[in-house]
């Protein structure tokens, strides 16, 4: 089993997450003696949906403007139409993904989540895929678009929907691993 005990993860969204693809990452990495925070604009709970209904909440630990990244190993991006949408409106949020590309640490968006990523313009020359829908934009902001289940690139780490989640998270955990013993 996976030692990713020492870990800490930051995942940033807000209302209009893809329950999936928040939920589940965070229960392997929390399984797994992670440290998990969810930073989003507010602490008030935030709407996940499942597809295009209302699914759970869940209530963030910390505003984006609490963050320290230098407290964390690894940004992660869930998807959602209307989640990274509205943070890459969020001027704190892009200067995250700044941070943690600028500094080379492990990031990784799923579905709709590179759009953040878009926004950051950390995405030139990168090898990347995500949901149909975000690919151009992907594209156009210099990336290697391909249509894979995960794509790891260096310490990026990108997939394109909920089915691909089970990849996603065998990534996260074997960039992790990797992170934690070179710390």
């Amino acid at each position: 089993m996976a030692d990713i005990s020492h870990a800490r993860v930051l995942i940033l969204a807000t209302d209009g997450f893809e329950q999936s693809e928040l939920f589940e990452p965070r229960q392997v990495l929390l399984d797994l003696g992670a440290k998990v925070t969810l930073a989003s604009p507010g602490t008030d709970p935030i709407q996940g949906m499942k597809h295009d209904e209302k699914g759970a909440t869940i209530s963030p630990d910390i505003t984006l403007d609490q963050v320290d990244g230098d407290e964390y190993d690894m940004l992660l991006l869930p998807g959602g139409v209307a989640n990274p949408d509205a943070l890459r409106m969020q001027p704190r949020a892009v200067e995250i993904a700044q941070e943690f590309a600028d500094d080379d640490k492990p990031i990784a968006a799923i579905c709709h989540g590179p759009w953040l990523l878009v926004e950051a313009d950390v995405v030139d020359g990168r090898r990347m895929t995500s949901w149909p829908s975000v690919r151009t934009d992907l594209a156009n902001a210099g990336a290697e678009v391909v249509d894979e289940e995960v794509v790891v690139d260096d310490n990026f780490i990108t997939s394109r929907k909920p089915d691909d989640i089970p990849a996603f998270n065998r990534a996260i955990v074997a960039m992790l691993e990797d992170v934690v013993v070179t710390a």
